[in-house]
């Protein structure tokens, strides 16, 4: 690569590097957590994830339609060029054709994504099912794919818990995210759930299921490589906390409260899974 292309590639590295800083601390945190040689991978595939779930939450006043056709014109411009000028795109792109990341996982993503520009509700748990493999499944196994470097066997063995946390992650978010989902976007991810009258049923069996992802996922976590295993680790530990805080949140406030998980507690719970996995006490 010649000199010029490094300083693109560099800067569009830097450039998925500060869409995560920008949109998720927490995330952010993880990732610095990771070992230095795949920090910029993981970085990479979450800028592309964040801008594609940006023009479908957050471009209210403009042509979100249109933006998202262009921006997937665009992504799969830089997939077969292997170049684009937009940042974010040019260093997913890199990524994915450096770990062989799958097609048909990118093409998942955009699917559930375009399903949110007009798609209100979720009636089946099929539809819902569907939702969450392209939304969040997909994403852990594209991290997968950078974890175990190549490892095609490892990856494979792996992947169901790999899936599985993502679901969790995913599902913790739709409930901490209630109000604005439901208030600003008028979209209901759990099926026939009315989270108007969130029910304590309703709201046990939501928590009931996360947690069973969670356990599932914690299987293939204690297996990852020593390269991945603290990052992941600790967003495990992270969104854990957030689930437990929103078992303790009545159902009746669940629409009025957006769960959070304070900067002492954040720090608290790296030191203790940085010990965990120090001392192989996972």
């Amino acid at each position: 690569m010649n000199s010029n292309m490094q300083t693109y590639s560099d800067l569009a590295n830097s450039s998925s590097q500060a869409v995560t800083q920008a949109y998720s601390t927490s995330f952010y945190s993880s990732v610095s957590m990771l070992d230095p040689s795949i920090q910029s991978h993981i970085h990479n595939i979450y800028g592309f994830v964040r801008l594609a779930d940006e023009i479908v939450d957050s471009f209210l006043d403009y042509d979100q339609e249109a933006l998202f056709n262009k921006f997937e014109a665009d992504l799969y411009d830089a997939i077969i060029q292997k170049i684009s000028l937009n940042p974010v795109l040019h260093a997913f792109q890199a990524t994915l054709h450096e770990y062989n990341i799958d097609i048909h996982l990118v093409k998942a993503f955009m699917s559930s994504m375009r399903m949110d520009l007009t798609k209100l509700d979720y009636l089946s748990v099929e539809e819902y099912e569907q939702y969450i493999y392209g939304s969040a499944d997909v994403v852990g196994l594209m991290c997968l794919k950078i974890f175990v470097n190549g490892d095609q066997s490892l990856y494979d063995h792996l992947k169901p818990s790999a899936m599985k946390l993502g679901s969790a992650f995913q599902k913790v978010n739709f409930l901490r995210d209630i109000k604005a989902d439901s208030e600003v976007l008028n979209r209901s991810y759990f099926p026939n759930v009315d989270f108007n009258n969130l029910s304590a049923d309703n709201k046990a069996a939501i928590i009931e299921d996360i947690e069973k992802d969670f356990e599932e996922a914690y299987v293939g976590i204690v297996q990852l490589p020593q390269t991945a295993r603290f990052g992941v680790y600790t967003a495990y530990k992270y969104y854990m906390q957030l689930l437990k805080k929103l078992k303790r949140t009545p159902s009746s406030r669940i629409l009025d409260t957006r769960v959070r998980v304070k900067d002492h507690v954040k720090l608290a719970l790296m030191v203790k899974s940085y010990m965990n996995v120090r001392f192989n006490m996972l």
